[in-house]
Parts: structure tokens; C-alpha cells; sequence
């Protein structure tokens, strides 16, 4: 009699678990919103868990990001503070006066100039727009056509330049290389522009622009081109599964 109850709280417990493994591949997308949100949510809770006074909670992230992002300070957001970014020279007055971008990442902030983003303006367009794109693109995957992979290429390859261009730049220091005067871009368009266009990374910024859409455009590669993918899979799981379901609860059929 025991082992026969046994054996049925086995098979129940394996029906269950069964339903939940179909249900999340039946809805990855749900899956995935949780995921990519916490990790996108959690940069953001850096500086107000640091404006609430939460010190080491805020100073936590900021530690485990600073191993996913180079966080620079002028090239990163700011909550809380008058501006939403900063020039290299004001972050140097307030902080330190230096070049060392080792020294320059770990100013997180402070109450008069608001607290920093745990990652860079790039990161945040790239895996804002991957998690955006995613829920935009899933109710609509039967419409999309697939992009092709030198589709996917054409998507990645300005931050690739984009962001190529500022390591090489940046080899010559921090706020020394041609990336961050872009005499060349003002030469280009005869300093039609202002001043704050061509020079530094603060918002509005080319510097700034560029790392913002070519983030944005990875993100619709990345989605465009591999959600498809995803999707087929999980489908694919979702039919066995639901197979086998409908298999246990009809033995005879």
C-alpha cells in the first residue's frame, strides 16, 4: 500500500514539475523580462539605495558591476544631482586631479552631485534596448522576418567601430586621444557645431550620441537576429513536453 502511494506522489511530482518546465517554455519571454530586468534594474538601484542612505547596499553593486563595466564616472549616468552627466574636469575637481582610469571609476558620487549609474551610458543602451526590443519583438515574431547573419553583422559593427575607436583613443589617457576633442569630425563639418558637440563625453555629446545609438542598434541586432532562435527552441521543448503531459493524463489514448 505504501509503495503504491509512493509511486503516485512520484508521479504527481513529476506531472507538476513537468507543467512548470512546459509553462516556462511555453512563455520564456516571462523568464527572460525577470532576468534581463533585475540585471538591467540593478545598476539603477546603486545610486538611490545611495540617496536613501543605504550605504553598503549601494556600494555592494557598485562592486559587483565594476567587474562588468569599466564605470567610468564621465561616461556614466547620475541620479539625484543637478546634471545627468559630468565633463572629465569637473569629475576630476571634485575627486581626484588625475588620468588613471582606475582612480576615475571608483567616484561613485555624492549628495551635491547626485550618485552614479553602477555601469556606463553604453551598457545601459545596449541591455535597456535588448530588454525593450525583446517585449517588442515577441507578440510580433510571427510577422518578423528573419534577419539574416550579415543582417546581424551591419547591427554590430558601428559599436564595434564606435567602440574600437575609443579604446584606441583612450590608449593615449583618458581625455588625451583624438576621440575626445574629435578635431577630426570638426574638421569634417567646418565647427558648424558647438563647441560641446565635438569635445568630452557629458550628454549631448558626439561622444555620447554614439555610444547611446550604436548600443541601441546592438540591441536590435542581438534581438532581431537571435531571438528567433530562442524562440524555436523553447517551441520545440514546449510541443515534447506537452506530449508528454497529455500522455500521462490519458495512458489509454
Amino acid at each position: 500500500m505504501s509503495n503504491s502511494i509512493s509511486v503516485t506522489e512520484n508521479s504527481t511530482s513529476t506531472q507538476s514539475f513537468q507543467r512548470l518546465i512546459y509553462l516556462l517554455a511555453r512563455y520564456w519571454i516571462i523568464l527572460f523580462t525577470v532576468i534581463m530586468g533585475t540585471y538591467v534594474g540593478l545598476p539603477f538601484l546603486a545610486p538611490i539605495f545611495m540617496h536613501w542612505g543605504w550605504l553598503d547596499a549601494g556600494k555592494t553593486i557598485y562592486f559587483i558591476y565594476s567587474f562588468l563595466c569599466h564605470q567610468l564616472p564621465e561616461r556614466s549616468f547620475f541620479l539625484f544631482g543637478p546634471k545627468t552627466m559630468y565633463p572629465l574636469s569637473k569629475i576630476q575637481a571634485v575627486w581626484q586631479n588625475t588620468l588613471n582610469p582606475i582612480v576615475l571609476r571608483q567616484f561613485i558620487g555624492n549628495a551635491q552631485m547626485g550618485w552614479k549609474v553602477a555601469w556606463s551610458d553604453r551598457m545601459v543602451s545596449t541591455y535597456l534596448s535588448t530588454l525593450f526590443f525583446g517585449l517588442l519583438w515577441y507578440p510580433l515574431r510571427r510577422r518578423i522576418k528573419a534577419l539574416p547573419w550579415w543582417g546581424l553583422l551591419l547591427f554590430l559593427l558601428p559599436m564595434a567601430l564606435d567602440g574600437g575607436t575609443h579604446l584606441l583613443s583612450d590608449l593615449a589617457g583618458i581625455g588625451q586621444g583624438f576621440r575626445y576633442t574629435n578635431t577630426w569630425l570638426a574638421a569634417l563639418t567646418n565647427n558648424s557645431l558647438p563647441l560641446y558637440f565635438y569635445v568630452g563625453d557629458a550628454l549631448g555629446s558626439f561622444n555620447s550620441w554614439m555610444r547611446l545609438l550604436t548600443g541601441v542598434l546592438f540591441g536590435i541586432g542581438v534581438v532581431w537576429f537571435g531571438f528567433r532562435y530562442i524562440d524555436d527552441v523553447f517551441a520545440e521543448q514546449a510541443h515534447t513536453l506537452l506530449a508528454r503531459i497529455q500522455q500521462a493524463n490519458n495512458p489509454d489514448s
